[in-house]
């Protein structure tokens, strides 16, 4: 019997969850799921059986936290894509505990300042009271604020301007713990007392050093991060103490560690460790010093770790490319692991998923350059078309995680390579700043030596090469097909980045700086970033082009598109323009989804066929 082959329609209509979020008392699990075509938040049994949806929005819903001590919830959503991020309260209405919040529930804004982001910082540990981040006041700044469930929010502590905000409340709920994100390759962390406000600079350093991923110990005494203090370039599992300061590392393996997490009651302390793009799960028991890993984890992509506040489970969310992403619980006590979300494959076998291999090619200044290559499922008598697929970031990183787009392509007789180059996370600092301000280029000739990789060994049809990305991706994209025209037979640019100069000037003003740090800055690289921006070399352009954007992208914002696909029109190159009133920094919502990935594979098999 032959294989049957599946529309685009159906897997778009592959589901997924993520971030789990576990009880008081551990009976069941929240997350988010997609499965009514809008992210919306969800619960199940954590022993596993039937889920219940638990919020019923238009909009989408981003991460959701169970307070500690009561059955209720905090949740996070904004309006059409926007970011600006609101956190709602949602309580039961009566007494039964059916599913655990009552016979009846309902939601509130806690926030209700919509015109500001919020960021979520912690429940208190009594449950009592919420922290989180706004730039309620200064759009450029996010301040510190704390809030009772029923009582207005309290201005703890104003932000030094940029990315700064709440990881967590101390076990006696006497300070928080503070990140400040300079950039992505440099950290800081404080501590701030919630009673008078006083400041603690937890990591003083020099030069740069990265603080991510800190969490509390169950006693207080210290924090778990993941570090390259004392200059180091793999990031490793480091431990501060609290009292003196001094840093000192649990684990530096040869891959960089990505995660961590610390159980409430001190038993356990779990890391992930990012082995070239897949996952390695680690947990140690504190007390007998053994390292523990998760019993038959498939190839994948783990995040978001949860431990139950009895210490006997760890939660995470995993996504594989033959696993649509799902929230999995592995049970520490008896080693055993389980899927306990099951989200649907849209009735698409298991088996004809295809996973990638991880290839190195060398690129123009002998460096070798790590990639996933995915071949295709089925070829014919001549060599295949390719997706060379360009991540963001720029400190993204090319994971073998499940995507529904690139397994139907992939089905459908294509192949997808999805390269690392220089400037990728997972890799080290070293390597990941090895595309900062000036050097931004070199990554984009690594991007066509994928190409080059491709040929020689006669992976693809030279003429039927695309290159596709999203946001940073999308400027790669774009660079690639102005420099290196005679490369590509079609280019998709999603929300992608056409002027450097007017992205800075208009994404939103708390990113800016944290942006300036990788791309330069206006003062200093002006003349620089107006020479590398594709909008100056559009004529360059030879292939068709697709561009899609969110009008309510902040991040980079809708002008991006119009002024880049306005300059094609202009210069007759075909080019098909996709624009979501609803939607912001990428497509999330099924309907503009089922609208605009359909339109993907018709373009690409009109202009590769």
């Amino acid at each position: 019997m032959a294989e049957a082959t599946f529309s685009i329609d159906r897997f778009l209509n592959i589901r997924s969850a993520f971030g789990p979020s576990f009880s008081p008392d551990g009976h069941v699990v929240a997350f988010i799921s997609n499965t009514t075509g809008v992210f919306q938040l969800w619960q199940v049994p954590s022993e596993g059986g039937l889920p219940a949806q638990l919020t019923f929005t238009s909009e989408t819903v981003y991460d959701t936290w169970y307070n500690p001590r009561r059955p209720e919830l905090i949740f996070s959503t904004d309006t059409g894509g926007n970011e600006r991020t609101q956190l709602l309260r949602l309580a039961g209405t009566g007494e039964s505990l059916e599913h655990e919040l009552g016979d009846g529930w309902d939601w509130f804004d806690l926030t209700r300042q919509p015109q500001a982001v919020h960021g979520f910082g912690g429940w208190s540990h009594d449950g009592r009271q919420i922290a989180f981040s706004a730039n309620r006041t200064q759009e450029s700044r996010f301040d510190i604020y704390v809030q009772t469930l029923d009582g207005e929010a309290r201005l703890l502590k104003e932000g030094p301007g940029g990315y700064y905000g709440p990881v967590g409340w101390s076990p006696d709920d006497q300070w928080l713990l503070l990140i400040r994100l300079e950039s992505g390759f440099n950290q800081d962390l404080y501590l701030l007392s919630v009673d008078s406000g006083e400041v603690r600079h937890l990591t003083p350093h020099q030069g740069e050093a990265r603080y991510e991923s800190p969490r509390w110990s169950a006693d207080g005494k210290s924090v778990y991060c993941v570090s390259t203090h004392g200059g180091g370039d793999m990031a490793g599992l480091a431990r501060i103490d609290i009292a003196s300061g001094e840093v000192t590392y649990l684990e530096t393996p040869e891959h960089e560690v990505e995660g961590v997490e610390a159980s409430p009651h001190g038993r356990w302390l779990a890391w992930l460790v990012n082995v070239g793009g897949r996952s390695e799960l680690k947990v140690r028991d504190l007390q007998s010093g053994k390292t523990l890993t998760p019993p038959g984890l498939p190839l994948g992509f783990a995040s978001g770790l949860e431990f139950s506040r009895d210490d006997t489970r760890l939660a995470f969310t995993f996504d594989g490319p033959r696993h649509n992403m799902d929230v999995w619980i592995w049970d520490l006590t008896s080693n055993t692991l389980r899927q306990v979300t099951q989200s649907s494959r849209a009735g698409i076998p298991f088996s004809t998923f295809t996973e990638p291999e991880l290839i190195r090619y060398k690129t123009f200044d002998g460096r070798m350059i790590p990639a996933w290559f995915y071949p295709p499922k089925a070829q014919g008598d001549r060599l295949p078309p390719v997706i060379v697929h360009a991540h963001g970031g720029p400190e993204g990183q090319a994971r073998p995680n499940f995507n529904a787009l690139f397994q139907y392509f992939l089905q459908h007789g294509y192949g997808v390579l999805g390269p690392n180059v220089r400037g990728s996370s997972g890799y080290g600092t070293a390597y990941m700043n090895l595309d900062n301000t000036t050097k931004r280029m070199d990554s984009v000739q690594d991007l066509a030596f994928a190409v080059h990789w491709l040929r020689q060994q006669r992976k693809a049809d030279p003429r039927r090469i695309a290159v596709y990305g999203g946001s940073y991706g999308g400027f790669m994209v774009l660079a690639a097909v102005t420099h290196y025209p005679d490369l590509f037979g079609a280019g998709i640019d999603i929300v992608g980045i056409a002027n450097f100069v007017t992205f800075l000037e208009n994404t939103g003003r708390y990113r800016r700086a944290h942006r300036e740090a990788e791309y330069g800055n206006l003062r200093e690289h002006r003349a620089f970033l107006e020479q590398i921006s594709p909008m100056h070399h559009v004529d360059r352009i030879r292939c068709p082009m697709l561009v899609i954007h969110g009008a309510n992208d902040p991040r980079v914002p809708v002008g991006e598109a119009e002024q880049i696909v306005a300059a094609l029109r202009s210069r007759q190159i075909p080019v098909e323009y996709l624009r979501y009133e609803d939607e912001g920094h990428g497509l999330v919502k099924l309907k503009n989804r089922l609208d605009a990935y359909p339109r993907v594979v018709e373009f690409l098999q009109k202009y590769l066929a």
